[in-house]
C-alpha cells in the first residue's frame, strides 16, 4: 500500500512546506502445515511406514493393513486414490446398515466420509480415499447419484481393486490370510457384479481331493487334470470335514 503522509519541513517564509513520502506497507504470510496429504504425493516417495501410519489414524485400527493401492487417473478424469485392504472382517462386514469406509474429497477438501456412489456393496471392507478434480465442492448427496463422474470413478476403483487382489495373489501366504477374511464378499461379488464376475472367479480358491490342506483355484486345477477326466465334480458343504466324509465322494 502507498500514502501520501506529507512532511514537517519549512518553506522560507516560515510555512509548512509539503512534500511527497512514500509509505510502503508490507503482509507476511507463512505457512504453517506444510505436509501435503499422502495421497497427493508421488508413490514412489512414500515408504511402507508413512502408508502404515496414514491407515492407523484413517482407520483406529491396532494392526497394520494387508495391502495397499495408491494410483492416479489422468487425462478426461482427473483423481487420486488410496485403498487399503484390512487383515481382518469386521463382525458387522455384511450388516444392511453398515456404512462404507472409503470417503469422497474433492479439491482435497473433505465432502463425506462415507460415500455409497464410490464402491459396491461387495468390496465395502475396502479403507481409503478418493480426491476428485472434476466434481463441484457444493454438490449434493442427491446429485452425486446422477453423476456421470462418479460413476467413472467408481468404475476405475473396483478395476484398481481387482488388480490389487490379483498382485496379492502371487503371495500365497498373504493371500491365504486375505482369502479367510474375504472370500464371502468376492462370492457375493460374482453373483453382483456382472461386468467382472469372470475375473472374480479367477480369484476364488478351492480344496480338492488332490490339494490336502491347501487351496487351487480351478485354472490349475484344470491344468493339473489327466487326459482321461472328461468332468470335474463338486460338492459343498458347512466344512472340510463334512465333505471329506460324505458318502458321495466314495461314489467318486
Amino acid at each position: 500500500m502507498i500514502e501520501d503522509v506529507g512532511s514537517d519541513e519549512k518553506d522560507d517564509s516560515g510555512k509548512d512546506k509539503k512534500e511527497d513520502k512514500i509509505k510502503q506497507k508490507y503482509i507476511a504470510q507463512e505457512e504453517w502445515n506444510k505436509t501435503k496429504p499422502i495421497w497427493t504425493r508421488n508413490s514412489d516417495d512414500i515408504i511402507q511406514e508413512e502408508y502404515g501410519e496414514f491407515y492407523e489414524s484413517f482407520t483406529n485400527y491396532w494392526e497394520d493393513h494387508l495391502a495397499v493401492k495408491h494410483f492416479s487417473v489422468e487425462g478426461q478424469l482427473e483423481f487420486r486414490a488410496l485403498l487399503f485392504i484390512p487383515r481382518w472382517a469386521p463382525f458387522d462386514l455384511f450388516e444392511n446398515k453398515k456404512k462404507k469406509t472409503t470417503k469422497l474429497y474433492i479439491c482435497h477438501v473433505s465432502i463425506m466420509d462415507s460415500c455409497d456412489e464410490l464402491i459396491p456393496e461387495y468390496l465395502n471392507f475396502i479403507h481409503g480415499v478418493v480426491d476428485s478434480e472434476d466434481l463441484h465442492l457444493n454438490i449434493s448427496r442427491e446429485m452425486l447419484q446422477q453423476s456421470k463422474v462418479l460413476k467413472v470413478i467408481h468404475k476405475n476403483i473396483v478395476k484398481k481393486c481387482l488388480e490389487l487382489f490379483s498382485e496379492l495373489a502371487e503371495d500365497k501366504e498373504k493371500y491365504k490370510e486375505f482369502y479367510e477374511a474375504f472370500s464371502k464378499n468376492l462370492k457375493l461379488g460374482i453373483h453382483e457384479d456382472s461386468t467382472n464376475w469372470r475375473c472374480l472367479s479367477e480369484l476364488l480358491r478351492y480344496h480338492t481331493s488332490q490339494s490336502g490342506d491347501e487351496m487351487t483355484s480351478l485354472s490349475e486345477y484344470m491344468s493339473h487334470m489327466k487326459e482321461t477326466q472328461k468332468s470335474i465334480c463338486d460338492i459343498t458343504g458347512e466344512s472340510k470335514e463334512q465333505v471329506a466324509n460324505s458318502s458321495l465322494v466314495e461314489c467318486v
